[in-house]
């Protein structure tokens, strides 16, 4: 499906990262986990690049972007050099890749970028600040308390904070509707979209022998 995009958000930028080379980054990263290269977990995106260079028109360079551990193709997106994000990959920091000259934060802990993003937001609006906080949560995450207390206060608050929901249907391995029985229905001020990840929850699908 195509992206959901709130009335409210307008463009903010051309996105000078294409397709291919998301794509190719992520095949990099694929290929040297395989080889052994990689000694800590990997989480990988792939089916998800026009949905995501098309968010990023609305987020300005100087946002900041909280996602959690998938979050190779936000950190190129938002302005990571290339080599120093393969080789934060190498290192073994995948699932917490963050930059404060990039802002950019990202955590393993399901939920646990909310409310730092949205204490984020209380100091952005404090300092009278015109830029804004995104903050992605899979639709697992979506289902959460820690995520509907965190909306409902930027909501009452009117905090610079926008939420995106990347929908794959999975609660890790579990399908999210047999995890929760029922799922509530996504806002339409948030950013919404739905697709199927190309990769496992972890890893590649091949044995690695490290």
């Amino acid at each position: 499906m195509s992206v959901r995009i709130p009335k409210h958000l307008e463009k903010q930028r051309e996105v000078d990262v294409t397709k291919d080379e998301l794509i190719s980054f992520e095949t990099e990263v694929k290929e040297r986990y395989e080889a052994g290269e990689i000694l800590a977990p990997v989480h990988l995106a792939k089916d998800n690049e026009d949905e995501l260079i098309e968010i990023f028109q609305y987020i300005h360079t100087d946002d900041w972007v909280f996602q959690a551990w998938r979050n190779h193709y936000h950190a190129l997106l938002h302005g990571f050099d290339r080599q120093q994000l393969m080789d934060d990959i190498v290192a073994g920091r995948s699932m917490a890749t963050s930059d404060n000259i990039h802002k950019f934060y990202s955590s393993a802990i399901v939920g646990g970028v909310i409310p730092i993003a949205l204490g984020t937001a209380m100091a952005i609006k404090r300092k009278r600040s015109i830029r804004k906080v995104w903050c992605f949560v899979g639709d697992m995450t979506f289902e959460t308390g820690v995520f509907h207390e965190s909306y409902k206060y930027a909501k009452n608050f009117d905090l610079p904070i926008e939420f995106v929901v990347e929908d794959n249907n999975l609660s890790v391995h579990t399908p999210t509707d047999a995890a929760w029985g029922i799922r509530q229905d996504v806002p339409d001020d948030i950013v919404y979209y739905r697709y199927e990840n190309g990769y496992p929850h972890h890893g590649t699908g091949a044995w690695v022998n490290f």
